[in-house]
């Protein structure tokens, strides 16, 4: 099959996949404020499509304003991503109990359920990673999983506190990490490595060196837990969320942007050729880099709010546009019934977006060579035409996708948990 490479960014992710379809078990704003949901991950699958095949070329940068065809493959840069794993944080608490924690024996049996979730993705991820390389983000989620399990008893206000700390402090830890690591000692580690073997995407690229490191994209799940404990049916809640997103938004990318044009310095740090964090999945991994960046000038770059930069910055920008995209669709879905009738194939890709996901990853390496890929709309249409008409089908004789069925089937042995 065909060795996918990441376009423009790192990869892409996931789809919100990892949740169990957020459909219609509920009615009134309950049930629109989880067909929102839905939506917004199907979003974030089209998004998705964008990266991977969409006739952007890598590294333009902002488009001109006139270029109206560019703006929506640009928004889908890095944001899509993260808009899945905050949606996967969500998607932990319509397990572990969305407005209060389950206790007892049935907390303990969703416990159950998320870590063989969590499990399975790992597992899931890594296969294919054997296949289509490092781009795949299956195996990311499942650390995410992981390590968020802890935190499923937590409420909303405790997990919003972890993920603003966390999304403060991380990426200068990371940062400070890649520069202690050299080739010799991440050589060392990957020698007894498994994961690292099988599919070239060990431990050390899951936590920290990967295209979605762990240490850094755990800021996003924990906010979409935090979102899965608010009531978003309640406008006063909706209120304070649109505006937390909106100023989420000016603070990181507007900050991030005002910095690097009021002091040239930075300007040049930025195009000075250092390529952390910017590129995560090629960083350098010690000042003395065959790059010739010294660690300083790879310091300002933590200023940078670029697309899977993995800065403060970016974090906190990205999260901006994440909750903003997820309140949006879930006042849309709850208010608007004719357009939640209209939307119902986008919907439906939206509960069961890993098997959206990995038969993207399939069609591509079937039918797409990749040459032509960035020059034409027609290989994004295609996707999104195919995944709405395989969505709609499906989910007229099936509650859950293909692979969301297996995912689910897999989680059986918790109901055993005592």
């Amino acid at each position: 099959m065909t060795q996918f490479k990441p376009v423009r960014e790192p990869s892409f992710p996931p789809p919100g996949p990892l949740p169990e379809p957020a459909v219609t078990v509920e009615s009134g704003p309950s049930a629109g404020r989880l067909i929102g949901v839905d939506l917004a991950r199907a979003l974030a699958v089209f998004g998705m499509f964008a990266v991977h095949v969409g006739p952007r070329s890598p590294g333009q940068g902002v488009p001109p304003l006139g270029e109206i065809g560019e703006w929506p493959l640009f928004l889908a840069e890095g944001r899509s991503s993260v808009l899945f794993a905050t949606l996967a944080g969500f998607s932990m608490m319509l397990i572990a109990g969305r407005r209060e924690p389950k206790t007892g024996l049935a907390g303990r049996q969703a416990r159950a359920r998320l870590l063989i979730r969590a499990v399975t993705l790992l597992v899931l991820g890594t296969a294919m990673a054997s296949v289509f390389g490092e781009v795949v983000i299956i195996n990311f989620y499942g650390v995410f999983f992981l390590l968020a399990l802890p935190l499923v008893q937590l409420p909303a206000k405790t997990l919003a506190i972890i993920a603003s700390v966390l999304a403060v402090v991380t990426p200068p830890v990371a940062f400070g990490l890649r520069l202690l690591l050299n080739e010799s000692i991440t050589q060392s580690i990957n020698a007894y490595d498994p994961l690292e073997r099988i599919s070239g995407v060990g431990v050390l690229d899951l936590f920290l060196t990967g295209f979605y490191p762990a240490i850094t994209w755990m800021p996003f799940v924990i906010t979409g837990m935090a979102l899965g404990r608010l009531d978003l049916a309640t406008d006063m809640v909706r209120r304070r969320l649109a505006a937390l997103g909106a100023a989420l938004v000016v603070l990181g990318y507007g900050t991030s942007w005002l910095l690097f044009k009021l002091f040239d310095d930075l300007q040049a740090a930025r195009t000075g050729g250092g390529t952390f964090p910017a590129d995560s999945g090629s960083v350098p991994l010690s000042s003395s880099s065959s790059s010739g960046v010294k660690a300083g000038e790879m310091a300002w770059m933590l200023l940078d709010a670029g697309p899977h930069s993995g800065t403060s910055f970016d974090i906190i920008g990205s999260l901006g546009a994440a909750i903003t995209v997820i309140v949006c669709a879930t006042v849309a879905m709850a208010r608007l019934l004719r357009l939640r009738r209209l939307a119902s194939p986008i919907i439906a890709v939206g509960t069961m977006s890993l098997s959206a996901y990995v038969g993207h990853f399939i069609v591509m390496s079937l039918l797409l060579d990749g040459s032509d890929q960035e020059k034409s709309y027609v290989p994004l249409v295609g996707l999104i035409a195919g995944a709405l008409l395989f969505a709609a089908i499906w989910s007229r004789f099936f509650r859950r996708g293909p692979l969301e069925y297996l995912l689910n089937l897999a989680t059986k042995p918790a109901q055993f948990v005592r």
